[in-house]
C-alpha cells in the first residue's frame, strides 16, 4: 500500500482518434489544414477590425474578441493532436494534462460569457435602437469583455483545483486525444463520484445556463420585432439565426459531455473533435 501510495503518475498514455495508421496519416492532413484554416481565418478577421476604422463598432469589437477565443480555443489541443498522429507512443506530461484543462476550460467559460454579451447587444441594436449608441459605450463593450474572461478565469481556476491535487497512481491511460477532466478524474485512486458530479454541476450548469439565457433573447428579440415590423423581421431573422447556430454548434457538445449520464467513448471524440477543432473555424465564418 505504501508503495502504490508513493507511484505517482508523471505522465498519461493519449490513446488518440483511432489506432489505423492509413487513417491517421489521412486525419493528419485534414487536420492540418483546418487548423491553418482557423489561425490564419481568426488573424484575418481580428486584424481586419482593427484596420478598418468602419468595423470599430461594438458588434465588430464583440466578433474580434470571438475571433481571438476561438485561435486561442483550436491552440490549446489541436497541435498536440497534430503532432501526435505520426507518434506509435502518444503521452502528455502531468504539468501539461493540467495545462489543457486550465486553458481549455478558460478559453471556453470566456466564449460562453461573452456569446451572451453579442445577444445582449443585438438585443439592443434591434429592440432598443435610439439608445444603442448610450448603452453600447466603449466602457460597457470593455466591460462585457472583461466579464467573459473573469467569469472564464475563475471557472477553471475553480475546476483545476478540484483535480489537481487528487492521487493518480494506477491506469493512465486516456481514450481520448486530449485531457478532459471527466477522463482524468476516473484515474484517480480514489471514490470519485461526488467529485465528478460537482465537475459535472459546474460545467454543464455553465454551458446550460447561458444557452438557456440566449435562447430566451434570441426569441425575445424574433418575437418583438415580428410584433412591430413585418419589414424588419426578415433582417432580424437572418442575424438572429447566424448567432444561434453558433450557440447551438457551440453549447450542443458541451452540454451533452458534461450532463448527459452515459458515456458513449466514439460520440464522446465525435463532440470533442467538433468542439475543439470543428466549431473554432465555423463561428468567425457564420458571424462574418
Amino acid at each position: 500500500m505504501e508503495e502504490a501510495n508513493q507511484s505517482v503518475v508523471s505522465e498519461f498514455i493519449i490513446l488518440g482518434l483511432c489506432r489505423s495508421w492509413e487513417l491517421q496519416a489521412f486525419l493528419l492532413v485534414i487536420f492540418s489544414s483546418l487548423y491553418l484554416i482557423t489561425i490564419l481565418g481568426n488573424i484575418f478577421i481580428v486584424l481586419l477590425i482593427i484596420v478598418d476604422l468602419h468595423l470599430h463598432s461594438p458588434m465588430y469589437f464583440l466578433l474580434a474578441n470571438l475571433s481571438f477565443i476561438d485561435f486561442c480555443i483550436s491552440s490549446v489541443t489541436t497541435p498536440k493532436l497534430i503532432t501526435d498522429f505520426p507518434k506509435k507512443n502518444k503521452t502528455i506530461s502531468f504539468g501539461g494534462c493540467m495545462c489543457q484543462i486550465f486553458f481549455g476550460h478558460f478559453f471556453g467559460g470566456a466564449e460562453m460569457v461573452l456569446l451572451v454579451s453579442m445577444a445582449y447587444d443585438r438585443y439592443i441594436a434591434i429592440c432598443k435602437p435610439l439608445h444603442y449608441s448610450s448603452v453600447m459605450s466603449r466602457q460597457m463593450c470593455i466591460g462585457l469583455v472583461m466579464t467573459s474572461w473573469i467569469i472564464g478565469f475563475v471557472h477553471s481556476i475553480s475546476q483545476l483545483a478540484l483535480i489537481i491535487k487528487l492521487p493518480f497512481c494506477g491506469p493512465r491511460e486516456l481514450d481520448s486525444f486530449f485531457c478532459d477532466i471527466p477522463l482524468v478524474v476516473k484515474l484517480a485512486c480514489m471514490d470519485t463520484y461526488v467529485l465528478e458530479m460537482l465537475i459535472n454541476a459546474d460545467s454543464g450548469v455553465l454551458a446550460a445556463f447561458c444557452f438557456i439565457v440566449l435562447m430566451i433573447s434570441y426569441s425575445y428579440i424574433l418575437f418583438t420585432v415580428c410584433h412591430h415590423s413585418k419589414d424588419g423581421a426578415s433582417k432580424a431573422l437572418s442575424t438572429c439565426t447566424a448567432h444561434i447556430t453558433v450557440v447551438v454548434l457551440f453549447f450542443g457538445p458541451c452540454i451533452f459531455i458534461y450532463l448527459w449520464p452515459l458515456s458513449i467513448p466514439w460520440l464522446d471524440k465525435f463532440l470533442a473533435v467538433f468542439y475543439a477543432v470543428i466549431t473554432p473555424l465555423l463561428n468567425p465564418a457564420i458571424y462574418t
